[in-house]
């Protein structure tokens, strides 16, 4: 590389499932991220928030989303947080972002995709260092142009989307994967100096529900799920077991669901289960496919050797019931009633709008427990891999914990740039939570952080808190139950055998642990309903 430092391409999915690529055990057509994560090291232990908008934060600041702003969504910001530090919904003036400071060091920062960190043009990207930004600035959208636009309770689409500093309107052709895709790719052909190195956020909402995705795709996948989400789950685990992603004798948490077994559903619902997921796997594809553009491209211009690429999901696969939560069930699902045709033959189209439940999305988590915004592995434990520039390791599989608050000290590290620490620009901001990565991608490292590291999370009042090889969580019945939990996750990853009973000691320790991360990262404790 002749001492040029190395271009940076960080690639965020929206709700993709731990095993839904096939480098991870899936059945979904992914080639252009399969060669990057055969060529490149899995992390098989790597970390996120248990939701979309948390997680973004701490990629982009290196520390606890509580801390950045970002402790709660703002569609569910209860009474009791508003005007808490932490609970702004946006980044707050006590951090400073990756791009910031990578603009700072000489880079050029561009940013395609979905934001969630800030509704308004005074807190979009443009206004937290990207150079260029196109932006959805909601956590979700259709992802068609030519969807419904009318109702209440939905944003006009003219309050979606920005670039740069100005709210647009998208073009009659938009598909968001492929919309995003090109905005990057335009970004990347306009610059002016060749030379400066550039960091790149391709931030998907796919696949995110409403469930979209084009008729051909679509069709490719007629019939694959027709025999349900059990039978789903157990090929993936036999994959992940093949790969050797997971232990042989590995125990997988049960599943836990509310709605219908595929024995019980009668066909029509069957029919409706297995299309949900077909459009899902099409989503996933198209994705990929994406992916495969933007490497075709750093190709030919000859930066793929200098870049270095990072892809995870934002969180564990979505498995609520949105119709039986109470935050959104109401209102949503008059609108979609109202303006969507969720007929058998129109679902994946852009006047539908539907998603696939807890049942598929454990098939994607397995053998962990639970699914996206839970504290349980399901919800934060997430697919990812790094490949290309400044990685040692190749073809390898990683078991190191790690966060996506390392993911900002890893860049800096690589960059050559430093974090202010406490003061920037004149004003007080809080120092990373993560640490890098870098010695870990070289080979010099087995591990990333220290054997007594503590990380906690919280999201809607679910609790959790890890040193080590231990995790306490706090998950309400029925998912849990009135008590926290302890387990050992190095020896039972799929979190079955509770040991609060039998290691009270620990169990302290850990609820103390707990109580020294609420006071740091000043968590206001709210319990919302799923």
């Amino acid at each position: 590389m002749s001492g040029k430092r190395p271009n940076f391409l960080v690639i965020v999915a929206d709700d993709l499932g731990f095993s839904d690529i096939g480098a991870f055990g899936g059945e979904i057509a992914t080639p252009h991220l399969d060669a990057l994560a055969a060529d490149g090291l899995r992390l098989t232990n790597f970390h996120s928030a248990p939701a979309c908008a948390p997680t973004r934060a701490m990629l982009l600041t290196g520390t606890d989303p509580h801390i950045a702003g970002l402790g709660t969504h703002e569609e569910v910001l209860a009474k009791s947080q508003r005007g808490k530090p932490g609970y702004e919904c946006y980044l707050n003036e006590r951090v400073v972002t990756l791009p910031q400071l990578l603009r700072d060091a000489g880079y050029l920062t561009l940013m395609s995709g979905k934001w969630h960190l800030g509704s308004t043009l005074e807190t979009c990207p443009h206004q937290r260092g990207f150079t260029r930004s196109f932006a959805l600035l909601p956590g979700a959208a259709n992802h068609y142009a030519s969807s419904p636009k009318a109702g209440t309770g939905f944003p006009k689409q003219d309050t979606l989307y920005t670039e740069d500093d100005r709210f647009v309107t998208l073009p009659d052709d938009f598909y968001s994967s492929d919309g995003f895709t090109t905005k990057l790719i335009d970004y990347l052909d306009e610059r002016t100096d060749k030379t400066q190195p550039f960091f790149a956020y391709l931030a998907f909402s796919a696949p995110h529900w409403p469930l979209q995705a084009p008729d051909d795709l679509i069709a490719k996948y007629r019939g694959r799920y027709d025999a349900g989400p059990e039978a789903l789950r157990q090929e993936r685990l036999t994959r992940l077991k093949e790969l050797g992603l997971c232990a042989k004798d590995i125990a997988p948490h049960p599943i836990v669901a509310k709605n219908k077994t595929w024995e019980d559903m009668n066909d029509e619902e069957r029919a409706r289960s297995a299309r949900a997921m077909e459009v899902y796997a099409a989503m996933v594809e198209r994705l990929d496919w994406n992916v495969g553009r933007v490497i075709a491209h750093l190709k030919e211009t000859g930066e793929f050797d200098n870049t270095l690429i990072l892809f995870m999901s934002d969180n564990g696969a979505e498995g609520a019931l949105i119709e039986a939560v109470p935050v959104f069930g109401p209102y949503l699902m008059d609108f979609i009633d109202k303006y969507y045709d969720n007929s058998l033959d129109n679902i994946g189209r852009p006047n539908s709008y539907v998603w696939y439940g807890p049942r598929w999305a454990q098939a994607s988590t397995a053998p962990s427990r639970l699914y996206k915004t839970y504290t349980s592995q399901g919800g934060i434990r997430v697919v990812a891999f790094a490949s290309g520039a400044s990685l040692a390791r190749r073809n390898e599989i990683g078991d190191a914990f790690s966060t996506v608050m390392d993911v900002m000290p890893t860049l800096l590290d690589l960059a050559g740039a430093t974090h202010p620490a406490l003061e920037y620009q004149g004003r007080a901001i809080e120092p990373m939570m993560g640490r890098t990565l870098r010695p870990y991608f070289s080979g010099e490292t087995s591990d990333v952080h220290p054997k007594d590291a503590v990380t906690g999370w919280e999201f809607f009042g679910r609790r959790g808190i890890r040193k080590g090889d231990w995790k306490a969580i706090w998950i309400p019945a029925p998912e849990g139950t009135s008590d926290w939990q302890l387990y050992n996750v190095a020896a039972d990853p799929g979190e079955i055998d509770d040991l609060a009973a039998s290691e009270p000691e620990r169990l302290q320790e850990m609820l103390g642990l707990w109580d020294e991360y609420v006071e740091r990262v000043g968590v206001v404790m709210v319990m919302i309903a799923t």
